[in-house]
């Protein structure tokens, strides 16, 4: 099972929305194999930076108003926050050398 932090309903304006640097959330479920594909690369991202990015799993079947918010159709799903608002995404799964290239310029600005 993953270490990263869960967010939801109740704790994602808090932690996401208003939150002082990038905000990486991972959108999965249980039954979904390449979610689990890509939790080691997730967490290894999240280790790797973890003073310039929060990184969030939300968990689409147990927030399912979330998801349709921010138009979530397909999950493996990583969608990324700046200044409380997503600014890019990065849909299926893919390797943490990818999710780094992704991530650079974002945490670079």
């Amino acid at each position: 099972m993953s270490k990263l932090e869960f967010i939801n309903n109740s704790n994602f304006e808090e932690k996401v929305l208003k939150s002082g640097i990038p905000v990486l959330i991972d959108f999965y479920a249980d039954w979904c194999a390449p979610c689990k594909m890509m939790e080691p690369a997730v967490e290894a991202f999240a280790d790797a930076y973890i003073q310039k990015v929060s990184v969030f799993k939300l968990n689409v079947d147990e927030n399912p108003m979330i998801a349709a918010q921010f138009h979530i159709m397909s999950i493996p799903t990583m969608l990324v926050f700046k200044n409380g608002k997503p600014v890019t995404s990065i849909i299926g799964a893919v390797s943490l050398k990818k999710l780094v290239e992704k991530m650079k310029p974002i945490l670079e600005d």
